[in-house]
């Protein structure tokens, strides 16, 4: 399977920040929309990324007053990125290898889509899933099952 086919089966919603907002507006984004990263945007290219660790590394780092620092201040700078060609199994890799869970998808310089975790195992789990009901099929169609009954 293909990251493009992973975007198919999510959606190709994204969601974005400017670098100069502030932390606490991110969250706000982030708990409305129900998404654990966002796109950083500065001049309509991606500057980094901005995922729930980042937010609780600014916690961290901010103390009491973790809502005034700036997304440029936590975020992700140059995250790793995904192809739309990439198969499955050498993006759960990078994943794995890098520890992101969140990965935006490129096409040259235009963002495709963020891939998560989450849709990865999604995406293997209905993979399986077709996988299973194919090959109960074909047993249950299996020839010799015919000529015994006869």
């Amino acid at each position: 399977m293909l990251v493009s086919e992973i975007l198919a089966i999510k959606g190709k919603v994204l969601f974005t920040i400017s670098p100069k907002k502030s932390i606490a507006e991110a969250v706000e984004i982030m708990n409305e929309q129900d998404v654990g990263s966002l796109v950083v945007f500065s001049r309509g290219e991606m500057v980094g990324m901005l995922t729930f660790r980042q937010v609780l590394q600014a916690v961290q780092k901010g103390g009491a007053d973790w809502q005034a620092l700036c997304v440029e201040d936590v975020m992700l700078r140059d995250p790793l990125a995904a192809s739309p060609n990439m198969e499955m199994d050498e993006l759960r890799r990078l994943m794995v290898e890098h520890h992101q869970r969140y990965l935006p998808v490129m096409e040259d310089h235009t963002l495709l889509g963020v891939v998560s975790f989450h849709d990865v195992a999604k995406a293997v789990l209905e993979e399986q899933s077709f996988e299973n009901r194919m090959l109960k099929n074909y047993i249950r169609n299996w020839p010799e099952a015919e000529q015994e009954e006869r």
